[in-house]
Order: structure tokens, then sequence, then C-alpha cells
């Protein structure tokens, strides 16, 4: 079975045109490993994504936790290294260069 990837959202906060383009980017990038993303409305100011792989959650993101929305070459970064660790992401694989 294909990983979920499940963003959950707070409604309240107005976050969900975001946790649409990231669900879109997610899709986009791994459109041959994953089976679903979700999107999970929530109140309380939640911002949440996790992956479900094999019947076993993991979070792969949580605005509370990792302070703030995650840029999206460090999100496509951490669900490749859970869903398919081998699969290049091009510009997304390379350093940040200061």
């Amino acid at each position: 079975m294909n990983p979920r990837i499940t963003i959950t959202y707070c409604t309240q906060c107005n976050w969900l045109l975001r946790a649409q383009w990231y669900a879109g980017e997610l899709l986009q990038t791994f459109a041959e490993e994953v089976g679903e993303v979700a999107l999970a409305p929530a109140k309380g100011g939640v911002f949440r994504i996790d992956v479900t792989l094999d019947g076993r959650e993991t979070s792969v993101w949580n605005r509370k936790r990792d302070g703030g929305f995650p840029e999206i070459t460090d999100l496509k970064r951490r669900v490749r290294d859970l869903i398919a660790p081998g699969k290049p992401l091009g510009h997304s694989d390379r350093k940040n260069e200061a």
C-alpha cells in the first residue's frame, strides 16, 4: 500500500490555501510513490504534515514544534527520506549556499 500524507490545517487561521499548495507540490513530486494526500481541517492554530506508511504514522512537520511553516525543499526532502529514499529531487537536493 502506498503512503498517505495528511495535512492538518487550522480553518480559523485560514490556512487552507497553504495546505492546498503543499498538497499540490507533494503530489507533483511524488506522483508515483504516494497513494493519497488528504487535507484535514482543524482548529486551534494547528498545521501538521504526517506520513502514514505500513500502518505507522510519522510526523514530518508540526508548526508548533518546528517553528512556523516548512520551506518546500525541506518538506520534500523529509517526505522523500520516508517514502522514497533513493529518489533524486533535483534542485531540492542542493545545499543552501550562504
